[in-house]
């Protein structure tokens, strides 16, 4: 089958255009100028900018393949001979490079190729799918399945059992624990002795070492340090699986465009001697040696102390980097004269501390979410020595929960509503109000933002519902453009609004919707009226205002899934009277909403309003319950949100396969979500 790539319909292998939205499934589209380029070029012939899906392969296979195209077609146009070479006899995925052996490797190759029906799902795909679905009787039309001879006629065979897993199976183990350092593994297979693994391609991304060599860039000391904290966690992580080669390979570290260090494979370390943290540590010492970049004096002591073994363990290089990192923000901050300070989480810093009003959360090797009272670091500046115990030992205990403003990078949103599977007419509306300024500078990209998302299910019948919910979105889009966002972006007001203001908003759209109703004499049931959930986005701080059961949910990679608002239906309300969940939810009205904008005045309206700061890089969720019920998010934020964190993923396309998600498991209700993906990283420039 052939997934359409913008709304993820299966389509026909015979398709040429996708039945749901007609979508090219013959060419990809140029993301630079739309364009449609043929499956077989790399690069948009208008424009030059990559349009072809290209994968990175490792071969791994006998002597005679090495270094050898598996496949060769000859063709000829006029006098100009072309000899392309393919991965497989399907030919559909084109070698781009002649392949090399690796020198003490020679029996594996690596090397790019492009996907020349990248529209069909791949072997791992299609058994991923079989097992999370029932099983087809039937096997795709792919070269995986026509050249592996692990494949069966049972369909129901593990994923596992039908690929190459001497060489797949950590990829799949890590994949499971989902670190974007990572490359995601698109397929496997074995043909004729050789074993084949197709990788995300990230040689586009710049190589850690070019950057690291490059003079005339200005690497701040926290964004170096932030490097070597990423590389002791990926340590970790890789341990326990014996590839922690994948660190110590200069051509295989590459930064993405977060500037966070990230795999292009996975390297298994030599049988010969195991490697421990002072190989890590020599590798830093290389890095160092070949950029002649200045060693600090705590980085200087660091390689010192991994050399002569006394960091033995991930935690005590952990603590140590994270105590450099205090040194850095006690020599470059004036704490007292700062008073609001943001945390810096551990994705871009070495130390994961968030501080708000309400509580702190420190980095503690013991466990990432704990939570503290809030400190301030009121010590004064020292030597990393002095953190050192008398044996040798670096003491955890007296470093200080350490924050660190943050800034805003890259926000991204998209919305969609659907009228889902049983109903006749759509109620749900939504709303984007965006004003985004981007400042550029040689430290990298800054984004100023002031956005206000609207999200509302209408109730009340045809010409009701969806009444109702279009007057609440478009009311508080007046409002908040005329309280809020018409103020000169940047010399205007860097605050969000208040409470009163955002609950001066919301019933203002109440009495918008509760004066037609009295215009019109609708009464009981007929009056029309609708939920809301709203977010408004200043940088790096969010507001949130929601009556009735849409929602509003975070997802981020330390804390998982979070449902930030709570419902205002009869359940909930039991619930936090002290009723236990299974007596509150066993009343027969258990979902009649307690609140709602239109059928009441003012003063039966009371929103639940609350701040939020972001703090690391985050997805936010708006959705209406055509989306939310039945537990649908929390079952399926797995494959469904959690991918959509990488600026990589195609947030629209994201924000489809969730409608089409509600439709397959829900479909009973019109359906509607709005997602924003918000990437933070510290703000270096005001530390300088």
């Amino acid at each position: 089958m052939l997934v359409c790539p913008q709304c993820q319909f299966e389509n026909p292998n015979i398709n040429k255009f996708c039945q749901e939205c007609g979508t090219s499934l013959t060419q990809n589209t140029c993301p630079e100028c739309n364009r449609l380029v043929p499956f077989n070029a790399v690069n948009c012939q208008a424009c030059g900018t990559i349009s072809g899906v290209t994968w990175w392969a490792i071969l791994v296979g006998t002597p005679a393949s090495a270094g050898k195209p598996l496949y060769s077609e000859t063709s000829v146009a006029g006098e100009v001979l072309t000899v392309t070479s393919w991965l497989d006899a399907q030919k559909r995925y084109q070698i781009l490079e002649a392949l090399s052996a690796k020198q003490d490797l020679s029996l594996e190759n690596q090397f790019r190729v492009l996907d020349c029906q990248p529209f069909q799902l791949s072997l791992l795909e299609t058994l991923t799918k079989q097992e999370e679905t029932a099983p087809s009787p039937e096997l795709p039309n792919s070269p995986d399945f026509a050249s592996n001879p692990l494949v069966t006629s049972n369909p129901v065979t593990s994923v596992t059992a039908m690929i190459p897993t001497a060489i797949a199976q950590p990829y799949l183990a890590l994949q499971e624990k989902y670190c974007h350092a990572l490359p995601v593994l698109h397929d496997a297979w074995q043909q004729e002795g050789q074993q084949i693994l197709l990788l995300e391609d990230r040689s586009q991304f710049p190589l850690l070492l070019d950057l690291w060599l490059n003079e005339d860039l200005e690497l701040p000391q926290l964004q170096v340090l932030h490097w070597l904290y990423e590389m002791v966690e990926l340590w970790n992580l890789l341990e326990p699986l014996n590839y922690q080669q994948s660190l110590l390979e200069t051509t295989n570290l590459h930064v993405d465009e977060d500037q966070a260090i990230c795999l292009q494979r996975l390297w298994a370390n030599s049988a010969a001697t195991p490697l421990t943290l002072q190989d890590l540590g020599r590798f830093w010492q290389q890095l160092f040696t070949q950029s002649k970049r200045t060693q600090f004096g705590s980085i200087s002591l660091l390689l010192a102390e991994l050399e002569a073994g006394q960091l033995n363990t991930v935690t005590d290089l952990r603590s140590y980097i994270e105590a450099i990192a205090h040194e850095l923000q006690t020599n470059q901050l004036d704490v007292e004269t700062t008073p609001e300070l943001e945390t810096m989480k551990s994705a871009d810093l070495p130390i994961n501390a968030r501080s708000t009003e309400t509580e702190a959360t420190t980095m503690d090797t013991a466990d990432v979410s704990a939570s503290v009272a809030p400190t301030r670091l009121e010590i004064p500046p020292e030597d990393v020595s002095t953190l050192v115990d008398d044996d040798g030992e670096l003491d955890s205990d007296d470093l200080p929960t350490v924050v660190l403003p943050m800034q805003l990078f890259n926000l991204e949103d998209a919305g969609r509503t659907d009228i889902g599977r049983q109903r006749d007419h759509n109620e749900d509306y939504f709303g984007i109000e965006t004003q985004v300024a981007r400042l550029e500078s040689p430290s990298g990209k800054t984004v100023h933002a002031r956005n206000l998302y609207v999200l509302c299910d209408g109730m009340g019948g045809h010409a009701g519902g969806e009444v109702a919910s279009a007057l609440a979105v478009d009311t508080l889009r007046q409002f908040f453009q005329e309280k809020w966002q018409n103020d000169p972006f940047l010399t205007g007001s860097n605050k969000l609004p208040g409470p009163d203001v955002l609950t001066e908003a919301v019933q203002l759209a109440n009495k918008a919707i509760y004066d037609v109703n009295q215009q019109n004499a609708r009464s009981g049931s007929g009056r029309m009226g609708t939920t809301l959930v709203m977010l408004l986005v200043q940088d790096t701080e969010v507001a949130i205002a929601h009556v009735g059961d849409s929602r509003l949910y975070r997802y981020t990679r330390k804390r998982g899934l979070e449902q930030i608002t709570i419902d205002h239906e009869v359940g909930q309300r039991e619930i936090q009277r002290g009723v236990e969940p299974d007596i509150a939810y066993a009343r027969p009205d258990a979902y009649q909403l307690t609140q709602a904008l239109g059928p009441r005045d003012e003063h039966f309206i009371k929103p639940d309003v609350q701040y939020l700061e972001l703090n690391e890089d985050a997805l936010l969720l708006l959705c209406s319950d055509g989306l939310s019920d039945n537990d649908l998010l929390e079952k399926h934020y797995k494959t469904h949100l959690e991918p959509l964190l990488s600026s990589q993923a195609n947030l629209e396309q994201g924000v489809s396969q969730l409608i089409d998600l509600a439709n397959q498991y829900n479909g009973h209700d019109n359906i509607t979500a709005i997602a924003i993906r918000a990437k933070v990283r510290p703000n270096l420039e005001h530390l300088r």
